[in-house]
C-alpha cells in the first residue's frame, strides 16, 4: 500500500457496475452495491473471494455504510428503501426503512444506535435502528438550493434538480450533520432542534457552472440560453470553415463549464474539522486556528536573536514562550532539546493554558525521530502533572493534539519493545556479567 500497487482485485459472479462501496471497521469485509443488477456482493478482504450476494432491493443501490459496532451493513437504493443486513447471519431477513423517495445517501451515527438517509427530494430522514422507528425529518430543500446552470431553462428557485443531498457524515458526538450535494453549498444541522446550524460556500469562481444565482439576461433566448460557439452549420450558414480541406462548417469542437458540486463530506474523529471533496480539490474547514500566524502577542523584542540570548542566559522558560510565539518548529525545537533535564519542570508550569496545544504538537513532532526517548517522555510526564486536570476539563481544544501525542508515543514504545524482546538474551547476560564484576569488587 505504500508503493501504490494493485494488491488485489475484488470481481462479482456476473458483470455489472459498481456504484458504492464500504469496508468494515475490522478490515476484514468489503461490500460494493451494483446498478444492474440490482444487489450487493460482499468479499473476503484476506482471500479475496466472494462470499456472499445480498439481493431484495428494485433498484440501483447507491450508498452502503458498515454499523460503526456490529456487523451490519446499510444500503440505499433508488427503489425508494434502506436495508440494513446482518452479514454474519445468512438466513436473517433485512430491516427496510421506507423513505417515500429515491435514496441517494445512507449513514449510521458513530454510536450505530440512529441512521440517516437523504432522498431525491431533499428530505433527511433520521430513524433509529433498535426498534425502526421515524425519529424525525429535515426538509433541507431551500438550504441546499444552488445558482442557476447555464443550461438551465428555469430560474434556481424553480428549479428541483439539484435540492438534495448525495453525501452526508455524522460529527463525532453524533450531534449534529454534515451534508452536501449537487450546490455550492454544504449545510451543518443540529439533529436533536432539527435546525441549519451554518451553511458554507465552497466556492466563489464565477467560470463554474451553478455559482451565479442569475445569469445574464443578454445571453438567454426565448428557447433557452443562447451560445453563439455551439452553432453548428446549419444554424449559422455566416460560419467560415477555418479548418485546411474542412468541407463542412462544424469542426466538432464543444465546450462546456465545470459544474460546482460537492462529491464526498467528511468530519474528522476530533470533530474539530470536516473536508469536502469538489471539482476544485479538497476543503478542510477548522475550528483550530493553530495553522494561522497571530501576530498579536510578537513585539520586536521577540526575535530569534532574543532566543538564544535566553537560552545562554539560562531563562529557559522565556525562551520557550519567544519561540512559541514565532511559531517556528526549528527554533521551538532547539529550545526544548537546550533545557536540561532537572529544569523540565519549572519551565512547564511557566508555559501558560493558551500555548498548551501548539506545545504538545511541537513535541509530537520531535519526538518521531528523536533518539531522546526519556528526555522527552519526561516532558509528557510533566506536562500531564502539571496541566492534566486543565485539559481534562477541555478535552474538546485539546483532543487533537493529545491525540497525534499519544500517537508518537505508542510508536516508539512498540519500536523499544521490538528491540528489547529481539536482545533480550543479551541484555541478560551483560546484567549478569556486570552484577558478576560488582560482586568480585566488594569481595575485594
Amino acid at each position: 500500500l505504500h508503493r501504490y500497487r494493485n494488491c488485489k482485485t475484488y470481481t462479482s459472479d456476473v458483470p455489472c457496475q459498481f456504484l458504492s462501496m464500504a469496508v468494515d471497521k475490522s478490515g476484514e469485509v468489503v461490500c460494493a452495491g451494483s446498478a444492474e443488477p440490482f444487489r450487493v456482493c460482499v468479499w473476503s478482504v484476506q482471500t479475496g473471494k466472494l462470499t456472499d450476494v445480498l439481493t431484495g432491493h428494485e433498484g440501483p443501490v447507491s450508498s452502503l455504510d458498515f454499523h460503526p459496532v456490529r456487523g451490519s451493513l446499510a444500503s440505499a437504493s433508488w427503489d425508494g428503501t434502506v436495508k440494513v443486513w446482518d452479514l454474519y447471519k445468512s438466513d436473517s431477513t433485512p430491516e427496510t426503512f421506507e423513505s417515500g423517495a429515491d435514496v441517494v445517501c445512507v449513514a449510521f451515527r458513530p454510536d450505530g444506535n440512529q441512521i440517516c438517509s437523504g432522498t431525491i427530494r431533499g428530505l433527511l430522514r433520521f430513524w433509529n435502528t433498535e426498534d425502526g422507528s421515524l425519529i424525525c425529518e429535515i426538509d433541507g430543500q431551500k438550504d441546499i438550493k444552488g445558482g442557476r446552470k447555464i443550461n438551465d431553462r428555469m430560474t434556481a428557485d424553480n428549479n428541483a434538480s439539484s435540492r438534495y443531498f448525495t453525501s452526508i457524515a455524522y460529527s463525532a458526538d453524533g450531534t449534529c450533520l454534515l451534508a452536501g450535494g449537487n450546490s455550492k453549498y454544504v449545510c451543518i444541522y443540529e439533529i436533536s432542534q432539527q435546525i441549519l446550524l451554518k451553511k458554507f460556500q465552497i466556492s466563489f469562481n464565477r467560470s463554474l457552472d451553478g455559482v451565479l444565482d442569475e445569469l445574464n439576461s443578454k445571453n438567454d433566448g426565448d428557447r433557452g440560453p443562447i451560445d453563439e460557439e455551439h452553432d453548428s452549420a446549419d444554424e449559422n450558414n455566416n460560419y467560415t470553415p477555418h479548418l485546411p480541406g474542412a468541407k463542412r462548417a462544424d469542426d466538432g469542437s464543444r465546450k462546456s463549464k465545470v459544474e460546482v458540486l460537492t462529491m464526498q463530506v467528511a468530519f474528522s474523529p476530533t470533530g474539530r474539522e470536516w473536508s469536502t471533496v469538489s471539482g476544485e480539490g479538497l476543503h478542510v474547514y477548522s475550528l483550530d486556528d493553530d495553522m494561522i500566524f497571530d501576530p498579536m502577542a510578537l513585539t520586536e523584542a521577540v526575535t530569534p536573536g532574543a532566543v538564544q540570548s535566553n537560552l545562554r542566559k539560562g531563562k529557559y522558560g522565556m525562551a520557550l514562550l519567544m519561540s512559541l510565539h514565532l511559531n517556528e518548529f526549528a527554533l521551538v525545537k532547539s529550545v526544548i532539546e537546550d533545557t536540561p533535564y532537572e529544569s523540565i519542570s519549572a519551565v512547564v508550569r511557566s508555559v501558560g493554558q493558551e500555548h498548551l496545544s501548539h506545545l504538545i504538537q511541537f513535541l509530537s513532532k520531535c519526538m518521531e525521530d528523536s533518539p531522546h526517548v526519556e528526555y522527552y517522555l519526561q516532558w509528557c510526564l510533566e506536562l500531564l502533572q502539571t496541566h492534566g486536570l486543565f485539559m481534562e476539563k477541555n478535552r474538546g481544544k485539546y483532543l487533537r493534539s493529545f491525540r497525534a501525542l499519544f500517537r508518537v508515543v505508542q510508536s516508539r514504545y512498540v519500536d523499544l519493545k521490538a528491540i528489547c524482546d529481539d536482545n533480550k538474551y543479551s541484555l541478560e547476560f551483560l546484567e549478569n556479567q556486570a552484577n558478576l564484576l560488582l560482586g568480585g569488587q566488594d569481595d575485594k
